[in-house]
């Protein structure tokens, strides 16, 4: 099956997919040999597929190999939608970036989007894996995730999907602390998965919600795990970006571009995008870092 979605312009898969480095967690694989992004999910009729992205003028095209009912077809169209930002907007941004030289080349180069997973509960553990480690850990620890609870592609029992909020809440701590080595992060894991498996957080619900981004910011930090830097992160996912993913290395980099590497607390990080408004976490994620 092959099937067309078309985009906002500019649009371009390129910029989307590498974006950040969930392209490189599974199941998402990159498909250097098309320019191309391909992914292992299980849709809402619990089927599991292999979808192939690869860019085509005015949007992008997905491929599968498998026999998908009208049903599943919209599923696939409203998942892809959501994880290119398809109908995501730029222009008030790009009209800002256009006239600053670190942010110049936003706008040709199509910027802006950042990849999604399917689900935001997919996003919410992903990032949770990656706090307060490197990101070869937070690879291996995603990718026994997806080995070990996800389920199978029907004619590859090796390729899986990112496993459901059911799978992992019937799993224990102690599983997820020694098997999957999430180490400190299996309650937090554990617990957002029965969180929503049980129905007593939505979190999908999120993706349109109407709340002001210093209220959802708030509901993203009742989630045990998230904090001040993974809610920043997933406020940007969400299309908020009202706030820094404020880390080292952040504070390493504003140290050298503003202050000739003295000593930089967050609060400098903050005030340095200050002037961006509500696209201050735009504007440092695409913020050209190379030294002049």
């Amino acid at each position: 099956m092959q099937l067309t979605l078309h985009a906002r312009q500019p649009f371009s898969l390129h910029s989307v997919i590498y974006s950040h480095g969930w392209c490189q967690l599974a199941p998402f694989k990159e498909d250097a040999s098309q320019a191309g992004l391909s992914l292992i999910t299980r849709l809402e009729n619990s089927q599991v597929v292999e979808l192939h992205l690869s860019e085509t003028p005015g949007g992008v095209l997905i491929e599968t190999p498998e026999t998908l009912d009208d049903q599943a077809i919209r599923n696939i169209s409203e998942m892809i939608n959501w994880m290119l930002g398809l109908d995501q907007e730029f222009s008030d941004f790009y009209a800002l970036a256009g006239a600053e030289p670190k942010l110049a080349k936003a706008a040709a180069r199509a910027q802006g989007r950042i990849l999604r997973s399917p689900t935001l509960f997919e996003d919410v553990i992903k990032t949770i894996l990656t706090t307060n480690t490197l990101w070869a850990a937070t690879k291996r620890m995603n990718a026994n995730l997806v080995a070990q609870f996800g389920d199978s592609l029907p004619t590859n029992l090796e390729a899986r999907a990112f496993p459901t909020p059911a799978s992992l809440a019937a799993a224990d701590e102690a599983t997820l602390r020694a098997q999957t080595r999430l180490g400190y992060r299996a309650p937090s894991v554990l617990a957002l998965a029965q969180r929503v498996a049980s129905g007593e957080l939505d979190l999908e619900s999120l993706k349109h919600s109407d709340l002001p981004s210093t209220e959802l910011r708030k509901r993203l930090q009742t989630i045990r795990g998230i904090g001040p830097y993974a809610s920043a992160n997933l406020l940007m996912l969400l299309g908020r970006y009202n706030f820094l993913t404020v880390d080292s290395w952040a504070i390493k980099m504003v140290s050298q571009e503003w202050y000739n590497g003295g000593p930089v607390t967050p609060a400098q990080v903050e005030s340095a995008f200050e002037k961006w408004g509500d696209w201050r976490g735009l504007a440092y994620w695409l913020w050209d870092w190379t030294r002049v």
